[in-house]
């Protein structure tokens, strides 16, 4: 037997060993990446869900500003009509890019309850827009308006897989 044929299994193990090699890190770079793919995409969707919140609550914040001008709400820093309707339309302005941004990356699920929200706060501000004055009324815009952040806030925190967190309502002092 030449030496050649005596050497042939030795060779062929080391050709399967090394193709087996590439192949398990080509595998795991592969996973590697995805995972990392998958984080990036989270930290970007977390980003747009904070930005998002951020400039609704912008909005939300106005608006108590302008109820307390009108004595339905008890923010201690009032604005009069004429101060809130640039700043209120700014805000709605900055509503539309992180609005797109969110529909973009968003699941389906937090886009609904984002919608959600958004409208309560449109609500909002039109009822104050229209000149109505009934404190009742507005404690009631303003529960609904919690509970649609509140929602929202739900569904990011599923879609993200985090744990379940506070829901912001405790009471104020009253003076």
């Amino acid at each position: 037997m030449s030496a050649f044929m005596q050497q042939l299994p030795a060779l062929i193990g080391v050709v399967i060993g090394a193709l087996g090699s590439y192949l398990a890190v080509v595998r795991g770079d592969r996973a590697r990446f995805r995972r990392e793919q998958a984080a990036r995409w989270e930290e970007r969707r977390f980003a747009v869900y904070a930005d998002y919140a951020r400039t609704l609550k912008t909005s939300v914040t106005l608006t108590y500003r302008l109820a307390a001008h009108f004595e339905i709400d008890p923010h201690p820093h009032p604005l009069t009509p004429e101060e809130a309707k640039p700043l209120l339309a700014e805000a709605a302005v900055a509503r539309d890019p992180s609005g797109e941004a969110l529909i973009l990356l968003g699941s389906p699920a937090v886009v609904e309850k984002a919608r959600t929200w958004v409208v309560l706060v449109m609500e909002m501000e039109r009822y104050l827009r229209e000149g109505q004055r009934d404190p009742e009324t507005w404690q009631a815009l303003l529960e609904r308006q919690r509970a649609g952040r509140e929602g929202y806030y739900t569904a990011v925190r599923e879609d993200l897989a985090l744990p379940p967190g506070h829901s912001a309502r405790w009471p104020l002092p009253q003076p």
